[in-house]
């Protein structure tokens, strides 16, 4: 079983500053990943053709399961408010995260974490970019039950914020929010947060150790696969880890081996 997680930029490419449906599609199908968590999600973006980037990057897995989780409905950086729990934003411009899977999904749970109260700086890549204080953004976890060949397994997948400090406040609300859900569990995404951090906050162990930004040479590892030891047991080991190029993003995927 192969596992990944994503930060796709909302599909766009540091080459040329666009987004390409058929780029995106062809990253994606390279990572020939069973399970697949990603973060930077556009759905009926006008900087992303309008695309739903979740169902795309589905269709290139030729996975039957996905779900995209809004974390705010406009666009980030510019104008967005957050969802409310009655609220799915279809039909307006959303930006947020989204999980695939090949296998069957029994349920699924969102989770929402509200955004820091501070203003932080944070780098942004490419033309225009540079550092900028930008104000936080509300987060969210999709969570999904899957039945694997392997038995029932807790799949999750977030984007906690860029804010230091908080981040790590969140990192222990999805904790909380995943043990609810059967054993085993495991944690996809960008956790803003080096692993050494992210490991001693949840008390998960790593199933890679490798630096996955920023993509051109890579530094340090702000993507994450965590599993929860309780369960552990009932999952087969790790076989390969691989951080591969990508022609989209500013984050390497990463993927991990199990079996």
């Amino acid at each position: 079983m192969r596992l990944a997680t994503f930060n796709l930029l909302h599909g766009r490419s540091l080459t040329d500053g666009l987004v390409d449906p058929d780029r995106l599609t062809a990253a994606v199908r390279a990572l020939d990943a069973d399970v697949l968590a990603l973060q930077e999600v556009d759905r009926d973006q006008s900087r992303s053709g309008h695309h739903d980037l979740t169902t795309l990057a589905a269709q290139a897995l030729d996975a039957p399961e996905h779900r995209f989780a809004a974390a705010v409905v406009g666009t980030p950086g510019v104008q967005f408010r957050p969802l409310r729990h009655d609220d799915d934003g279809h039909g307006e411009p959303c930006y947020g995260i989204g999980l695939i899977s090949r296998h069957p999904v029994r349920t699924w749970q969102i989770t929402r974490l509200p955004p820091a109260p501070v203003r932080s700086p944070i780098y942004a890549p490419g033309p225009g970019g540079g550092l900028l204080l930008l104000r936080d953004e509300p987060r969210v976890v999709l969570a999904a039950v899957l039945d694997t060949p392997h038995g029932p397994l807790t799949v999750a997948a977030t984007h906690l914020s860029f804010v230091p400090g908080w981040n790590a406040h969140q990192l222990r609300r999805v904790v909380r929010a995943l043990r609810a859900l059967p054993a085993p569990r495991i944690l996809l995404g960008d956790l803003n947060l080096p692993a050494g951090p992210a490991r001693l906050l949840t008390g998960w162990r790593p199933l890679a150790r490798r630096p996955t930004y920023p993509a051109t040479a890579p530094r340090v590892q702000l993507d994450h696969i965590l599993a929860d030891p309780h369960g552990l047991h009932r999952l087969p080991p790790v076989t390969a880890v691989d951080t591969p190029r990508s022609t989209i993003s500013d984050h390497r995927p990463l993927i991990v081996d199990l079996g």
